[in-house]
């Protein structure tokens, strides 16, 4: 499930070890895995299908919990995320290249060869698959003149029904097949589309004023065996589920034909939310994030109430109601692994979760946290820090979230566990710009883009040091994405604070990120910047890392992925030329991959890379732990390339993923 506003691709995401690093800081092995729930046959409650660890690459696994069996369905050199099944049990996945672009094909849940799904769309970014009830199939393809909704059938033959130029995707296909969404920049004036079949516009509506947004959650499914009938007879009556932003709450809303939009002011929330039907109710389950943790609530829209439901303290990445009333949920904490749960009583229902690239070794250390006053409020901070065995505390990094419509969650982090595991502590900041506290705070950018950010850092450091949790000489940040940036930023703009710096797949460059990144994110930057770089260069210069380049004085590591897309590589080549010219120290670590990589070797190589970056600068005068990292299953450090980039580091654009922390779904819809 993702948060109300985070539809739109963030600069953040991907931790380096944020897919899951199995056993930080052991020799068995390193695995992934994704805290995100199955994916279940609407038809048949034992079929299901789920991304795993395969061998330290990501991969699409279909499960017959009636047998106990599991099966391996793709096997890609660069791993496969997106996997889903429809109602035939049918096993769905995505076939994309490094740059992000393929098709859909299909497998029987059984085996046997694999298919093109909806022929004849072409090869492009995934924006959205959507089926229904009649076996129709709605799916979002991606390209360089935006994008196209193709609907079919399972085999095909698609048609084109719908084109849209930048940032959009497939939302949502309603059961009678008679109405499509499609969902743009949640703060644009036409932020939902509905759409019929043929194309033609239903109904357009977004925000109205600046900080009103809209995000759209699908339709209500077919509910009774008459239900599908009567839809088709009535189309009117198709629901779409939407959560909208006005001033500093968060609502549940619906749309239909005959009403229009409707916000459920009864059902509102501080800080962000998600929302999904119940698959055999006119209910909905909603996740809320809020400072750090999860909380799982139902509003039952007939009744017009709202109940919590009881799950422990922690978050809950991913949620989803199941028929019945029966809810699968994954949880976890920062000292605890995700495992997947349910609400469910009886032993029957129970034996159908699968088990599956489960980690099982908790973090070391003692976690906790701390709030810190502010301008804007008080900052919260996660903190894990291994065990003391000395007068002194332990050299500590900042890891910085991307986003940055993101937080930090009380949260199973691999990351975390590998540097707590080798002496090092952590402090995770929820800084001005994070979700989880509310619009004000997300909106808090008064300092400037990443200035604003970097000063919550400068002022959670002091805090830390006036309550004897670290020390001046060994405090070091990690950031990856727009994370990255905020790490580089800080090592520039305030160069003193900071003994070293890792930044992985970094914005280094604002405005030359613009030029060549994807149209979602030009969007973002514009609404971040309050226009484009010709618009506001003076903004775009006074926010980038490359600025302040000739300032930095700690030692930094920057790792660039050759064919990122989010993040270009050539902008980041550009920073550390500019390093160099001022003889800064820097390292470099160039990667084969795109932005979200899916392969255990990638994140072991620059996990392992900057633990002994971080070890030698950090630890220099303390009691020098062993740096220790999960070791890959096979060739860890072949995608490690030299300090400069490949040839081909300019890369092509990809698609709209945001793999951040598990969030999201199987099929990116």
């Amino acid at each position: 499930m993702t948060t109300g506003g985070t539809d739109v691709p963030e600069k953040g995401g991907t931790r380096t070890a944020g897919a899951g690093s199995g056993t930080a800081g052991t020799e068995r092995g390193y695995r992934l895995s994704r805290p995100v729930i199955p994916e279940v046959c609407p038809t048949d409650p034992y079929r299901m299908v789920l991304t795993a660890d395969a061998g330290g690459r990501c991969e699409v696994f279909a499960h017959d919990a009636s047998a106990g069996r599991t099966r391996q369905v793709t096997d890609r050199a660069h791993g496969t995320l997106y996997g889903t099944l429809d109602r035939d049990g049918a096993v769905w996945w995505f076939d994309e290249d490094l740059d992000g672009r393929g098709v859909w094909r299909v497998q029987d849940f059984d085996g046997g060869p694999d298919r093109t799904a909806l022929p004849p769309a072409p090869a492009g970014t995934p924006r959205g698959l959507a089926m229904n009830a009649a076996g129709q199939v709605a799916a979002g393809v991606g390209g360089p003149d935006g994008l196209v909704v193709w609907l079919g059938r399972r085999g095909g033959p698609a048609r084109p029904v719908h084109r849209a130029p930048g940032p959009w995707r497939l939302a949502g296909l309603s059961p009678d097949g008679g109405l499509l969404a499609v969902a743009g920049p949640p703060y644009a004036e036409r932020a939902v589309t509905v759409l019929a079949a043929d194309g033609r516009t239903v109904a357009e509506f977004g925000g109205d004023r600046p900080d009103a947004g809209v995000w759209v959650r699908g339709f209500a499914p077919a509910t009774g065996p008459s239900a599908l009938s009567a839809l088709s007879a009535l189309s009117g009556s198709a629901e779409l589920l939407l959560v909208t932003e006005y001033g500093d709450r968060y609502r549940l809303a619906t749309w239909d034909a005959r009403h229009g939009l409707r916000e459920h002011g009864w059902c509102t929330f501080d800080t962000e939310i998600d929302a999904v039907w119940y698959p055999d109710a006119r209910r909905v389950l909603i996740r809320q994030d809020r400072h750090g943790r999860s909380l799982l609530h139902t509003a039952d829209l007939d009744r017009r109430t709202v109940t919590t439901l009881a799950t422990p303290p922690g978050s809950i990445p991913d949620a989803a109601p199941r028929p019945g009333g029966e809810i699968h949920y994954v949880w976890t904490d920062s000292a605890n692994p995700p495992r997947l749960r349910t609400t469910a009583t009886d032993r029957e229902a129970r034996a159908r979760l699968p088990v599956l690239g489960i980690q099982t070794e908790g973090v070391p250390g003692v976690h906790s946290e701390l709030w810190t006053p502010g301008p804007d409020g008080p900052v919260h901070t996660l903190l894990s820090l291994p065990e003391r065995t000395g007068a002194r505390p332990a050299p500590l990094v900042f890891l910085l979230h991307g986003g940055p419509a993101d937080h930090d969650r009380d949260a199973y982090d691999g990351i975390v566990h590998s540097l707590v595991a080798s002496g090092l502590g952590v402090a995770r900041v929820n800084f001005r710009g994070s979700t989880g506290y509310g619009p004000r705070w997300r909106a808090a950018f008064s300092g400037g883009v990443g200035l604003t950010q970097v000063d919550d850092l400068v002022a959670v450091r002091a805090d830390l040091l006036r309550r004897g949790l670290a020390r001046r000489d060994a405090v070091g940040l990690w950031g990856t994405s727009w994370g990255g940036a905020l790490a580089l930023l800080a090592l520039g703009v305030r160069p003193g604070l900071w003994r070293a710096g890792v930044a992985v797949k970094p914005i280094a460059d604002f405005a030359a990120a613009h030029r060549t990144g994807l149209p979602a994110l030009r969007a973002l930057d514009e609404r971040l910047f309050g226009g484009t770089p010709a618009d506001v260069p003076e903004r775009y210069a006074r926010s980038s890392p490359v600025t302040y380049a000739a300032d930095v004085t700690a030692p930094v590591l920057v790792v660039a992925a050759a064919r990122d897309a989010k993040c270009p590589p050539q902008q980041i080549a550009d920073y550390l030329a500019a390093l160099r010219a001022a003889g800064a120290p820097h390292e470099s670590l160039w990667l084969e991959s795109g932005h979200d990589g899916y392969r255990g070797s990638d994140h072991v190589a620059t996990l392992r890379r900057a633990l002994e970056f971080l070890h030698g600068h950090l630890a220099a005068a303390a009691r020098r732990a062993a740096p220790t990292a999960p070791r890959p299953d096979r060739g860890g450090a072949r995608q490690a390339g030299g300090s400069e980039p490949p040839a081909q580091s300019t890369g092509t654009a990809k698609g709209g993923h945001d793999h951040a922390e598990g969030r999201h779904p199987q099929q990116p819809a």
